[in-house]
């Protein structure tokens, strides 16, 4: 009984651990460093530079380029850059971030194999 205890509090925390794992993974970001999460509304043209929804302007680190067709716009990204004197924001690392899907606002919105099954 006792060890059937155990084994529950230690799947418990590995799934509480692994739920944590971006978070964690923001946190080795170097002193200066900086950590934005945002959604993309534009790349230009050459592929140096992503504008966020909120305005923030992040180029890529000379002689590199982003992929055409590689973000999407309203893509949600976790951007770590260096900020330099100049104020340019310099990405040092770009991760895309999964979308939560939006949950129905209303019951009339769920679909049928959305509602739940009667037994």
């Amino acid at each position: 009984m006792k060890e059937d205890s155990v084994k529950k509090l230690l799947l418990a925390g590995l799934v509480a651990l692994t739920g944590f794992a971006p978070t964690f993974a923001l946190a080795q970001a170097s002193a200066d460093e900086k950590v934005l999460v945002g959604r993309v509304q534009s790349v230009d043209d050459s592929g140096t530079e992503i504008t966020l929804a909120d305005g923030t302007k992040l180029v890529t680190p000379i002689g590199s380029t982003i992929r055409p067709g590689a973000l999407q716009e309203g893509t949600m990204v976790v951007a770590m850059y260096r900020e330099q004197e100049d104020g340019n924001k310099v990405l040092t690392r770009l991760t895309l971030r999964q979308n939560e899907p939006m949950a129905p606002t209303t019951p009339s919105e769920t679909t049928p194999s959305e509602t739940p099954k009667q037994q």
